[in-house]
């Protein structure tokens, strides 16, 4: 497999369930500016805007994407955007510390029946995933 991805055809859509996950949205958007595949980038809380949310996957659904969801503690966001989305979704959570770790990623492994979420801990496998989901995609196009 090739490392770049060059497609303007698919792209991804990246949600933070808050400001304060920008940091860790960053080493994703880095990642995929090196394998060359276009993003765009939001801020919307599950719990607190779920109509924000909405309105980005209706915004975006139509459109071949990937969405990479990035939020911690009790993650609604990436089975939300699952559940409402035929797309594939990546949940990358952020975390501080090996606690803070095991509590955002069990939050992320317990999705609802038919909501797949796929868990990268990694923000570089996150965009090397959605690189392989868009190629993959690509191909059968």
């Amino acid at each position: 497999m090739s490392a770049h991805v060059s497609s303007t055809q698919f792209r991804v859509v990246l949600i933070m369930g808050s400001e304060s996950d920008t940091p860790h949205a960053e080493h994703i958007t880095g990642s995929l500016d090196s394998l060359g595949i276009s993003h765009v980038q939001y801020v919307a809380s599950a719990h607190k805007e779920p109509r924000k949310v909405l309105e980005i996957i209706e915004l975006h659904d139509a459109e071949p994407v990937v969405y990479i969801t990035i939020a911690g503690r009790s993650n609604a966001l990436s089975g939300f955007t699952a559940a409402n989305s035929s797309r594939p979704v990546i949940a990358c959570p952020p975390f501080s510390d090996k606690t803070d770790m095991m509590v955002n990623i069990h939050s992320t492994l317990q999705m609802p029946s038919r909501t797949p979420v796929l868990t990268v801990i990694d923000p570089g496998n996150a965009a090397l995933a959605a690189a392989r989901i868009i190629q993959l995609a690509s191909a059968g196009a």
